[in-house]
């Protein structure tokens, strides 16, 4: 058997410098605030289903970050219908009858998420939508659909952040909390 070799005090000195950089990293990451992460997740997804829900309307086209505006009135797109038709073959519901709810769904849940105004009820039924188009629609993209997953259990888990409608209303409701 081989005896013990002894670090010398100068690597001894060296790993417990790193251990230090270590901790000191781990405690400002830990100090990250929980409203600072829901704001960033809720605005990210926002943005992935709201840009998903605007190619299947036509009427109504709103990109900040573009800076495309075209207000009117929304209404379901021929392409949207023909991809529900042709491609995505959801079971047990009409193209047009998913078409106009995956449109419905991902505008109305992506602002209420961006707002954060019922946080959790919008990220569950993104959650919803997340699960059949993994399901039914495009298996192979689970390293997408894992990462929407995951955000989105986290604002049901947690909820919105001091940076919400949520937030706010619940100071309103209910004041001594």
């Amino acid at each position: 058997m081989k005896p013990a070799t002894r670090a010398t005090p100068a690597a001894a000195s060296l790993g417990s410098a790193l251990v230090r950089q270590v901790d000191g990293l781990i405690k400002r990451a830990a100090a990250i605030p929980h409203s600072l992460i829901a704001l960033l997740g809720r605005f990210a997804l926002a943005a992935v289903f709201w840009k998903s829900g605007q190619t299947k309307v036509e009427g109504l086209a709103i990109d900040l970050l573009e800076g495309q505006f075209q207000i009117g009135l929304a209404h379901l797109s021929g392409s949207a219908t023909a991809l529900f038709r042709d491609e995505y073959r959801l079971p047990l519901l009409a193209p047009e009858l998913a078409a106009t709810l995956a449109a419905l769904g991902e505008h109305v849940f992506s602002v209420l998420l961006l707002l954060g105004l019922a946080t959790r009820l919008s990220a569950l039924s993104l959650l919803g939508m997340t699960a059949v188009i993994q399901l039914f629609v495009y298996p192979g993209a689970y390293p997408t659909h894992g990462t929407w997953a995951a955000v989105l259990l986290y604002l049901v888990a947690t909820g919105p952040g001091k940076w919400s409608l949520d937030h706010w209303v619940a100071r309103v409701c209910h004041p001594e909390n």
